[in-house]
């Protein structure tokens, strides 16, 4: 690259901190509002920047791509999902992809378990009624939730997140299963006292809690399909602090009307902010809008990872979170 600044478009507002670093480092050009850019707005900051600086809500389809600059050499995501860039038609076009690997684990495990809480407990029954006025007072049979000690927790998906998850799992009392990609080494797995399960619809048939841990792949898009949804136990509840395209969302609705699963928690939608209305109007789901990863300190550390790419890359070196096809 030459030796001047890289021109580096952001498409959303970051954390000021993040901002200011990048400004004082390159020639930048941000976001004046936090909405995200259109189509077209995204297609010409892909004809001026040496790099753009995406988010989850952008798509980088092969379109854009295809139509990018010749000056567009990296996409250094804001995030550690890439399913929203196509990184192949990016790696044929001599652009490189990288990513925020690791940031978002503990902050995300901690909503996950939230969310386990919250539906086993009934936390969202119970919030209603003090928002309505229509407590009335204690009683013994009142509002009874289930206890999350002694419970068989099945993480889908046993990577940073998924890892994390059990570590607060084990702290509550639960029973750790989990199905991966690859098995853990035995010592990962003595560590969270874990019974790995090959068979993913073996694990979801015994298990009274599902967390899906695992990222959105075109292998996992509907990985929790309505034939697998009606392995759980109808007293079983699911969590989803991942993708939402790992769960067939109008089918678990359905399960979940008819009482075919006990409740869900959903941090992140199939179609995006468009959620299914029927989730809206149930007492055993709680919604929440995408805050798995939502700390200051999380939104800071990946801010600090996208500069280190940026920075790396602009030294005539390979990012150190670059993103290929094989590791998708």
């Amino acid at each position: 690259m030459p030796s001047k600044r890289l021109s580096v478009v952001v498409t959303r507002r970051l954390p000021e901190v993040v901002e200011t670093r990048l400004t004082e480092l390159f020639d930048v050009r941000l976001r004046d509002d936090d909405t995200p850019m259109s189509r077209q707005e995204l297609a010409a900051a892909m004809q001026e920047a040496d790099v753009l600086v995406p988010t989850l809500s952008d798509t980088i389809d092969a379109g854009l791509i295809s139509g990018a600059g010749e000056r567009l050499k990296l996409i250094a995501n804001y995030g550690a999902g890439v399913d929203h860039i196509d990184v192949a038609t990016a790696r044929s076009r001599g652009v490189l992809v990288s990513n925020t690997p690791g940031v978002s684990a503990e902050d995300t495990a901690d909503m996950a378990m939230s969310l386990i809480l919250a539906v086993t407990r009934r936390l969202p029954e119970g919030l209603a009624m003090m928002q309505t006025g229509d407590w009335a007072g204690w009683s013994p049979s009142a509002m009874l939730g289930g206890r999350v000690g002694g419970r068989r927790l099945g993480i889908l998906g046993m990577g940073h997140i998924g890892q994390a998850v059990a570590r607060r799992a084990m702290a509550f009392g639960m029973q750790v299963h989990y199905h991966n990609r690859r098995r853990l080494r035995p010592e990962v797995e003595e560590r969270f006292e874990a019974t790995y399960w090959d068979s993913l619809d073996q694990m979801v048939a015994r298990m009274d809690v599902i967390s899906v841990n695992c990222p959105h792949t075109p292998s996992t898009f509907h990985l929790m399909n309505a034939r697998r949804l009606k392995l759980m136990k109808p007293t079983a509840v699911i969590v989803n602090t991942s993708r939402g395209e790992v769960i067939d969302e109008n089918a678990m609705t359905r399960m979940l009307q008819a009482g075919e699963i006990a409740g869900a928690g959903l941090d992140v939608y199939e179609h995006g902010a468009t959620v299914n209305p029927d989730l809206r109007n149930m007492p055993n789901v709680a919604l929440l809008p995408h805050m798995g990863s939502a700390t200051l300190e999380g939104r800071i550390e990946m801010g600090e990872k996208v500069l280190l790419n940026i920075k790396t890359f602009a030294d005539g070196h390979r990012p150190p979170d670059q993103v290929v096809p094989s590791m998708l």
